[in-house]
């Protein structure tokens, strides 16, 4: 089958990854893959090329032009199947047949109608996990999945801090305040005995949010580094517990699979879906705002014993959900669903 993955954005971002993750895919299922992307930014376009994908290329200025070139390109030049990775294009195709829509983060305000209008003849509404699919009517689950990451080989020396990791966005509603509120708890209770590598970029936040989370952590900044971006793999490396306390539901929770893959332990929130790709029986969970317990949860992480054992099963777990082969499955299965429909 000849498919069409439309970008949401000319810029790398989660969803993006997604697109070129789903590309190798169909690809290697013996599909014939090409993107559609804006001109600028190009990164998508470049990455695409950079393995061996065909990119058509939409030229214009802003967001606008993008959707209405796309929707030109649509009517006029596509054949097969298209998959709009994203809000953006499958609102520009709203109403054309022979598409999926594929919607990673759930819809609020005025997206809600959006993104019904972006369905009109749909054949799938796809979301990133079985929460998020309970919210938006209509859609299936098809889980994201992680390239593999090697081991990490993080061994804490006697006398060390123990290092917690927060590995994203630097926002109110990936939870880094409550995270900073949490460590100054766990200061109070355990001085100098553990420390916070805080990394990420605080791309997308505004200036409001971003005072919030700076007045957070100025009680524990000598107990913060912050590096700015990093190489997944260093980061692993380089942490005992990754933290994921987000307050805003999560769509799915890419940190969390990777962590998974690089046999990191983790401490997550009950945020959305985190604690569906954590697995039902995994125990280091705190309701999401409460830096009380957030603080008690990562101490007991710390602390556990039985770290090693919870390790080797996350891993299996993304060997057997989240990994390439895991995915590739998924979109196997979904491809054979729609070949049988035609």
């Amino acid at each position: 089958m000849k498919v069409t993955l439309a970008a949401n954005h000319g810029e790398i971002g989660g969803g993006e990854v997604m697109l070129l993750a789903i590309a190798r895919a169909l690809r290697e299922g013996g599909h014939e893959v090409s993107v559609v992307t804006p001109a600028e930014p190009d990164e998508v376009a470049r990455a695409a090329m950079s393995e061996g994908l065909p990119a058509t290329t939409i030229h214009g200025r802003g967001t606008v032009d993008y959707l209405r070139g796309l929707r030109r390109w649509d009517s006029r030049q596509r054949h097969g199947l298209l998959w709009c990775n994203g809000l953006r294009p499958a609102l520009a195709t709203a109403g054309h047949g022979n598409r999926i829509v594929h919607l990673h983060q759930e819809p609020h305000g005025s997206q809600v109608f959006a993104a019904r209008l972006a369905s009109w003849r749909a054949r799938r509404v796809l979301v990133p996990s079985h929460s998020l699919s309970g919210k938006v009517p209509g859609s299936t689950a098809l889980e994201n999945w992680t390239e593999p990451l090697p081991s990490s080989q993080r061994t804490r020396q006697p006398g060390e801090p123990f290092v917690l990791g927060f590995l994203g966005r630097p926002s109110v509603d990936k939870g880094v305040v409550a995270l900073a509120q949490a460590l100054t708890l766990i200061e109070q209770r355990h001085p100098e005995m553990y420390r916070l590598l805080l990394a990420g970029e605080p791309r997308f936040v505004s200036p409001k949010a971003e005072h919030e989370v700076e007045m957070a952590l100025a009680p524990v900044r000598h107990l913060v580094d912050r590096p700015g971006w990093v190489n997944r793999e260093d980061f692993f490396n380089s942490v005992d517990l990754l933290v994921v306390p987000s307050i805003a539901p999560e769509s799915f929770g890419l940190v969390v699979a990777e962590a998974m893959a690089a046999e990191v332990p983790f401490v997550i929130s009950d945020a959305g879906a985190l604690p569906e790709v954590a697995g039902a029986e995994y125990p280091w969970v705190a309701r999401a705002g409460r830096p009380d317990e957030l603080a008690d949860v990562i101490v007991r992480a710390a602390t556990d014993p039985g770290a090693p054992d919870l390790r080797a099963r996350s891993l299996a777990r993304w060997r057997e959900h989240y990994s390439p082969e895991g995915g590739a499955r998924r979109i196997a299965k979904l491809m054979s669903a729609l070949s049988r429909e035609i």
